[in-house]
This record gives structure tokens, sequence and C-alpha cells, in this order.
């Protein structure tokens, strides 16, 4: 029991210490120019690499044919969704966050906004679906390239890196990866709203 103990408080500590990894840095260009905008926000989920899976496409393979041989047709559900969750959860949870915290610069971003000036494009290359298996627990992670062009000239005006963008909910209830994931882009939105704002 006590090395149970000893073992659960060291991932905890260990997924603490992840959660205050994050880093948003600008690799090119400046925000100052974005600011007071409505932009039209893309995503990018090409050559994304998936926990120890350089290539998505194994990632899915692999956790398709483990869910399949515990039951039929469980993996392919599964594959359905892990790709359905982008549009029916991660994206909106972006937007949503996102615009909440955009309120102060004056920023918002929506897949819609087909008449915007500016583009803002998150290109995820990394995921980690973490887990929670009720005594122990892992939260997901991304790292993302964002991307802010002119849509006109097609201009890039900042390009900012993301790293570490952990998801998990807080009361523990995100046994479903997707539910991990989408914290993730919350937090995202979150957090990238609020560095713009700091941006002269």
């Amino acid at each position: 029991m006590k090395k149970l103990f000893v073992a659960v408080f060291v991932l905890m500590l260990s997924s603490g210490l992840m959660l205050d990894a994050q880093k948003i840095s600008i690799q090119k260009g400046s925000l100052g120019v974005i600011k007071g905008q409505k932009m039209l926000a893309t995503f990018d989920y090409s050559g994304m690499a998936v926990g120890k899976f350089d290539k998505e496409d194994d990632y899915i393979a692999k956790k398709m044919e483990d869910y399949n041989k515990d039951e039929a047709g469980k993996g392919d559900k599964w594959a359905t969704s892990w790709k359905g969750d982008r549009e029916r959860r991660y994206e909106p949870k972006f937007e949503e966050l996102f615009n909440k915290y955009g309120e102060k610069p004056g920023v918002s971003a929506f897949r819609s906004a087909t008449d915007a000036k500016y583009e803002v494009n998150i290109h995820t290359i990394f995921t980690e679906p973490g887990f929670n298996v009720g005594v122990m627990r892992k939260p997901a992670y991304i790292d993302a390239i964002v991307t802010f062009k002119d849509r006109a000239s097609g201009e890039e005006v900042a390009v900012v890196k993301v790293d570490n963008v952990p998801g998990m909910d807080a009361m523990g209830y995100d046994f479903d990866t997707g539910v991990r994931i989408e914290e993730s882009y919350a937090k995202l939105g979150k957090s990238l709203a609020g560095f713009i704002a700091k941006q002269k």
C-alpha cells in the first residue's frame, strides 16, 4: 500500500512539473498587428507525431489492432472518434477559450470567419494522449506551430511555437482520451490569447 501511495505521489508530482513546462515563443514577426482583429481559424494535423509514434497513422493502426482484438469493430469505432473529435470537440473548444480571453486584446478567431483579413492556423505537430486509469493518470499535452498571416497577400505576420500545452480534467473524470486532449486545446486558446494581450 505504501509503495502504491509513493508511486501515485511521484506521478502526480511529475505531472505537475510537466504542467508548469508550457512555453510560448515568437519564432517570427510581431503579433501587434492582429490586435483588434477577427480572424479565420484553420487547423492542420498533417505530419503530427503521437506519443511514442513518429507518424499518427502508425499510432492509429496500433490502437485499432489492439481494440479490435478486444472486441470486433471497437478499433474502427475508436479511429472514427479519434479523427472526428477534432471538428466536434478540439476546434470549438479552442475557439471558445481564445475568444473569451481574447476580449482584452480585441482578438477573436472563428472557423466561419471567411471574410476576415487575417488567418490564424493552428498546426498541431505533436499529441501526447495521456491516460487515466483511476489510481494513476498522465495528462495529455500538445505542441503546436501557430501561424498568423494576411489572407490577401499570404504574408506571414507572425509565427508562434507553443510547447507542452497540458490537458486534464480538474475533477479527474478524464478517462476518455478526447476529454483530455480537448482540455489541451482549451488551454491553448486561453494561453495564446493571454500571450497576445501582453504583446506591443
